[in-house]
């Protein structure tokens, strides 16, 4: 489970961000926008050289992202954190987080680009492009399972606490990659429809897939920012993210 250390200074809780030195930042385009990704190299990596992309939530790059990149580059990893909105255009609420996820969930194909660019720069940046799992949280958890839905060149995928809706319209072709869903049991934001239609469509398309469910957990439950408060529909849960992870580095040992 990943962990980071915290101290206590005069009462106050202080939890350090992610040393710079384990993060280097790598900068990529998508024609006039810049873009600027988060890599990690294990200083002890695995001799096949895997990948892993991680796409973050709604809020761009943020500390649960990185947090994810250097703790998975510790098991050997190569990590790299996507950069989806590019540089200036990190959300400053969640008003327009909101409004600049929603244009790449309306704008899948756009969605679908980014995430090619970040791949081709953890290929760059020296992962086996033949041995590379995409994992995202929330709307990165959406981004991962786009990346599953196109047969982007991956392994396979892990979404977590992801949108699982497709428009309707799309059509369904076999999926390729191995597919890893970790949701909340009590999520408000995915109705039984709209889980039952997601799971159908795996089925349709042939997929080597599951779908795991936690108990008193909703939506967010890996984000330690999200708070406590279930009843919000977004909050941390304790016991559903140390799980998630345990199954996610499970995963990523038999993919990989």
């Amino acid at each position: 489970m990943k962990k980071l250390f915290s101290i206590i200074l005069f009462g106050t809780l202080i939890i350090p961000s992610i040393s710079n030195s384990q993060l280097k930042p790598i900068d990529y385009q998508d024609e006039n926008q810049k873009l600027s990704g988060l890599l990690s190299i294990p200083k002890n990596g695995i001799k096949s050289n895997p990948g892993i992309l991680i796409l973050p939530a709604w809020m761009g790059i943020d500390e649960h992202a990185k947090e994810s990149a250097v703790e998975l580059s510790k098991l050997g990893y190569i990590t790299f954190v996507a950069d989806i909105y590019g540089v200036g255009n990190k959300p400053t609420n969640y008003s327009e987080a909101g409004q600049k996820a929603g244009y790449f969930k309306k704008s899948i194909n756009e969605y679908h680009k980014r995430i090619k660019l970040a791949l081709d720069q953890l290929v760059l940046q020296g992962a086996n492009a033949d041995n590379i799992v995409v994992i995202g949280y929330c709307f990165g958890g959406t981004g991962a399972i786009e990346a599953a839905r196109i047969n982007m060149k991956v392994k396979g995928i892990v979404s977590f606490h992801g949108g699982l809706g497709r428009e309707v319209s799309r059509s369904i072709e076999q999926i390729i990659p191995r597919v890893l869903v970790l949701h909340g049991a009590d999520d408000p934001y995915e109705n039984e429809v709209e889980i039952k239609a997601f799971q159908n469509e795996m089925r349709t398309a042939k997929a080597d897939w599951e779908m795991v469910y936690y108990s008193n957990a909703v939506h967010s439950f890996t984000d330690k920012g999200a708070g406590t408060d279930n009843s919000k529909g977004a909050a941390y849960n304790e016991n559903a993210d140390r799980r998630s992870w345990k199954a996610m580095v499970e995963f990523l040992k038999e993919v990989l």
